[in-house]
């Protein structure tokens, strides 16, 4: 993930990442999966992405959007919102543009709406990690 973020000058996320990535901090902090140091790391880390993202904003279009979304693709509510984003940052354009992902549904319907979906594979991330060696 690294290596993609390096390639590609900048970062543009749905209004809501940071929360999601909130949830999934708090939800492995209680399932004991992060140290307390580890919990540190990542929340620095978080903040630190937080300050170089470009975030995309709820808008009307952008609801309407995510609501097509979910009748012509299998997708929860927040993945309709986060690819109705990226369409929204992209203008309707996918074509050429890298959508980063390592969820199957979401990754399936951002191709199928034009994106070159990255990683190439995500089956080499078998699940979304907060570990120690992620956040240095």
């Amino acid at each position: 993930m690294r290596a993609i973020q390096q390639q590609h000058e900048a970062l543009f996320v749905w209004w809501g990442a940071f929360v999601e990535c909130w949830s999934a901090l708090e939800r492995k902090t209680r399932d004991g999966r992060l140290t307390t140091e580890q919990r540190r790391l990542t929340e620095l880390k978080l903040h630190s992405l937080a300050r170089i993202w470009t975030e995309i904003h709820p808008t009307r279009p952008l609801r309407d959007r995510a609501v097509r979304l979910l009748a012509v693709h299998d997708l929860r509510a927040a993945d309709a919102l986060q690819l109705a984003a990226a369409l929204t940052w992209v203008e309707e354009r996918p074509r050429g543009h890298a959508f980063v992902c390592l969820d199957d549904r979401l990754r399936e319907a951002a191709r199928r709406e034009g994106f070159l979906v990255l990683p190439e594979e995500a089956s080499q991330y078998p699940s979304f990690s907060l570990d120690h060696d992620s956040v240095r």
